[in-house]
């Protein structure tokens, strides 16, 4: 009988879209409403907490020293790693990432490098040796849709509230002193997903709608308006046309979102 129900609502679904109209009352490029917490993880070095409509994402920051990679020994280090908490979803299960939640990473992740969000040099202590490794650790603690856009921007708000140990180098080692600086943040990306459903672009896709939707496409844009990462999900696809017409609805909301970010 709940397949029955489930195919139903998603033919109402489709077909109110279809009209320029979604079940919840907002237009198709409206997001829903969206509440930003920073600092709200006592023990961590930087938080956040979105709450996008129903969709509830925790980000926290952790700051250790580590070795370089090889191939950048003038950069400090940025890893991102998303849990899709079980408690969130009757989909979510528990055990290691599956690819959900990796691709999700990826996404966060690509958004953050890619704009040059930190300055990584400015996380150098010894050139080849030793520098500040930043973990990005992404909880999605509710699922309602577009997770993807709730996880990239509690990561930016969180790297904005983020402050780094003061230190001084003495007989080769590091050595911790008191007080804090500022994490060098230098550029603000937002994430901007909009789902493809009856041939409607839709802003914001919510959970019911994702189960409908064609196809999916998300592009990071930092503070110049320019692309600096896109992922494309789902089966369907994307006309040139409607690539440049996100492109260009995306530049127009990040810029929007990106004034509710303190820093």
């Amino acid at each position: 009988m709940s397949s029955v129900i489930t195919r139903v609502k998603q033919k109402q679904i489709a077909q109110t879209i279809a009209k320029g109209k979604r079940l919840d009352d907002r237009g198709l490029t409206d997001y829903r409403e969206m509440k930003i917490e920073q600092g709200i993880i006592e023990r961590a070095e930087g938080s956040a907490r979105i709450l996008l409509g129903k969709t509830e994402v925790l980000v926290g920051i952790k700051i250790e020293i580590g070795e370089p990679f090889s191939d950048t020994p003038n950069e400090g280090v940025l890893t991102v790693n998303a849990e899709l908490v079980p408690l969130a979803s009757p989909t979510f299960e528990p055990g290691p990432p599956d690819e959900n939640s990796i691709e999700l990473a990826r996404i966060v992740d690509r958004g953050i490098r890619e704009s040059k969000t930190i300055d990584t040099e400015k996380l150098v202590i010894e050139p080849g040796k030793k520098v500040f490794v930043v973990f990005v650790d992404v909880y999605v603690l509710n699922h309602d849709g577009n997770l993807i856009d709730a996880s990239a921007l509690a990561a930016v708000a969180a790297l904005l509230n983020t402050k780094m140990s003061n230190y001084e180098i003495k007989d080769d080692e590091v050595k911790i002193k008191p007080g804090y600086t500022q994490l060098p943040v230098k550029k603000h990306p937002i994430t901007v997903t909009f789902a493809k459903i009856s041939d409607k672009l839709v802003i914001d896709p919510w959970l019911e709608e994702e189960q409908v939707m064609d196809a999916r496409i998300s592009m990071a844009i930092d503070d110049d308006g320019n692309i600096c990462a896109i992922q494309k999900g789902g089966s369907g696809y994307f006309t040139e046309k409607e690539v440049l017409e996100v492109a260009k609805m995306a530049r127009e909301k990040a810029a929007e979102i990106r004034k509710k970010l303190k820093w």
